[in-house]
C-alpha cells in the first residue's frame, strides 16, 4: 500500500453502542484507536431508523452505569449512544462521514478512506450483524401496492384506515402489528412462514423486556436444558392464557439458539382481528398479493418485518464477504470475537443474540477484546456454535482473559446478577491492568 497517513493499532469500523464502547476500552488500554463510520452522527444502524423504532429490552438492561438513558426509543437509544462519546471525551477519535474499504497485509489492516489510507495493526467490525434490511424476492406485475421495510415506515400515522399486510415472524414483524393497531388500520393481515418465540405479556416492551428474571433463573444453578425446559412451561402458560396456540413454534424453546422477545400487548389484545396467512407472498399483480398456499389479500400497504442481514462488503475478504446472516458469521468466528479467514480481526456482537443486558455485555466483550490485542489474554479460535446470554459471558471470558477477572470474580458476578435492583443499570466494567 501507499505510504499510509496514519498509523493505527485498533481501527474501529462502526460507530453504533458496540464500536463506542470498544473505543473506550482501546483508550484505556493505551491503544492507538479511532473509529469510523459512513453516516453523519454516531448510533450505527438507530441513527438511521424511524423515531417509533424500540429496544427489545428495559431501559436499564441497555445502558451501563452512570450513562443516562431516558427510554426506550430511537431518539433515546441514540442520544445514550451519544452520552457515551460525551462521558469518556470520545469525539475526537470519531471520523463520521468516513466509509472504509479495509485490506488484509502483512502486519495488519490497509484502510481506504476518503482521500486518504490508514494502516492498522487490528480491525474491530462494529458495523453489526443485522445491517442490511432485507425484502425477500417475490414476483412482481404491475404492481400497485405500496411496500415499506419496517426500517423505513417513517410516520406510523399513514396506517390509519389502511388495510395493511404485515410480513414477518420476528421482533420487526410483531411491532408493525403493534403499531398497526395502535394508529387504527382498517384491516390487518398477518403472513408468516414459521412462528417463533415471545413472551405474551400485557406489559409495555419497556417492562416486559426486562432480563432480571432471566438472570435470577441464571443464578440459580438451572443448566441450560432446565432453563429452557423452565421458560418454555411459562411460555406454553401463557400462550393458553391469551388463547393464542395457534402460533406456538413447532420446536422446543432452546436459551443456546433462540432469542426470546417480549409479545406487543396491543397485537395480542387485538389478535382474534388480525387474518393470519401461515405462507409467505409469492406474487403481487396489481393489489392483489398471492401466497404460497393460495390464499389473496388485497393490501393498500405492504409491510416488511423481515429483518436483516449481514453485509461485510467493505472487508476485502471473499469468505466474509458472502456471509450473510448472524449464524454465518458465528460460525466463522473462533473466541466468540475472533475471525478464522483473516488474522487480527474481530467481530463484536456474534455470540451475543439471545438473553442479555446490552452495554454491559459489550463492555465485558470489549475489555476482553483490549486484553487480547494487549498480550494478557487469549480468547483463542475455538469457535461459539451457540448463544452466550447475558452472565454466561463472565464465565466465559474470565476463563480466556484472567487479568480482567480478579479472584472471586464468581462471587462478585453473582451478587451483580441477585442484588441489582431491576430498575438499575449494571456497572461499567472497570479496566483493570
Amino acid at each position: 500500500m501507499d505510504d499510509p497517513t496514519e498509523v493505527l493499532d485498533v481501527a474501529i469500523v462502526g460507530a453504533g453502542i458496540g464500536g463506542i464502547i470498544a473505543l473506550h476500552y482501546a483508550r484505556q488500554a493505551g491503544l492507538r484507536a479511532r473509529a469510523f463510520d459512513r453516516a453523519a452522527a454516531c448510533g450505527g444502524l438507530w441513527s438511521t431508523l424511524p423515531a417509533w423504532q424500540d429496544i427489545q429490552i428495559a431501559a436499564a438492561d441497555w445502558t451501563a452505569g452512570d450513562v443516562p438513558i431516558a427510554g426506550t426509543f430511537q431518539p433515546d437509544i441514540c442520544a445514550n449512544i451519544q452520552a457515551w462519546v460525551d462521558r469518556f471525551k470520545l469525539a475526537p477519535q470519531i471520523e463520521l462521514d468516513t466509509p472504509v474499504h479495509a485490506r488484509p497485509v502483512s502486519g495488519g489492516w490497509a484502510l481506504a478512506l476518503p482521500g486518504r489510507t490508514a494502516f492498522a495493526r487490528h480491525l474491530i467490525a462494529a458495523t453489526g450483524v443485522h445491517n442490511e434490511p432485507v425484502v425477500p424476492a417475490v414476483r412482481r406485475v404491475s404492481s400497485e401496492v405500496t411496500e415499506l421495510h419496517a426500517c423505513a415506515l417513517r410516520d406510523p400515522a399513514q396506517l390509519k384506515d389502511r388495510s395493511v399486510l404485515v410480513v414477518g415472524a420476528g421482533a420487526s414483524a410483531l411491532d408493525l402489528l403493534d403499531l398497526a393497531v395502535l394508529h387504527g388500520a382498517a384491516a390487518i393481515s398477518w403472513s408468516h412462514r414459521g412462528a417463533r418465540w415471545f413472551t405474551p405479556t400485557r406489559k409495555p416492551k419497556a417492562i416486559a423486556g426486562s432480563v432480571r428474571d432471566f438472570s435470577r433463573l441464571q443464578a440459580s444453578g438451572l443448566t441450560h436444558p432446565q432453563q429452557s425446559a423452565a421458560i418454555e412451561a411459562e411460555l406454553r402458560g401463557r400462550y393458553a392464557k391469551f388463547g393464542i396456540q395457534d402460533v406456538l413454534p413447532g420446536q422446543s424453546f432452546d436459551v443456546l439458539h433462540h432469542q426470546l422477545i417480549p409479545g406487543r400487548h396491543r397485537m395480542l389484545e387485538h389478535f382474534t382481528g388480525i387474518r393470519r396467512i401461515a405462507a409467505p407472498p409469492e406474487r403481487i399483480e396489481a393489489r392483489t398479493v398471492t401466497f404460497a398456499d393460495g390464499a389473496t389479500v388485497k393490501p393498500d400497504l405492504l409491510l416488511w418485518g423481515t429483518g436483516y442481514a449481514t453485509n461485510l462488503s467493505w472487508i476485502e475478504v471473499p469468505a466474509l464477504q458472502a456471509v450473510r446472516n448472524a449464524q454465518e458469521l458465528r460460525s466463522r468466528t473462533g473466541g466468540a470475537v475472533r475471525s478464522l479467514d483473516a488474522p487480527q480481526l474481530y467481530f463484536l456482537g456474534t455470540g451475543l443474540e439471545g438473553i442479555g443486558s446490552t452495554s454491559f455485555n459489550y463492555a465485558l466483550l470489549c475489555r476482553s477484546i483490549m486484553s487480547h490485542i494487549c498480550g494478557t489474554a487469549d480468547l483463542g479460535l475455538q469457535p461459539c456454535t451457540h448463544n452466550i446470554n447475558h452472565f454466561d459471558l463472565v464465565p466465559y471470558l474470565a476463563a480466556r482473559d484472567p487479568r480482567s477477572f480478579s479472584a472471586g470474580w464468581d462471587r462478585q458476578h453473582r451478587a451483580l446478577q441477585l442484588e441489582t435492583p431491576d430498575d438499575q443499570p449494571y456497572p461499567i466494567p472497570d479496566w483493570v491492568h
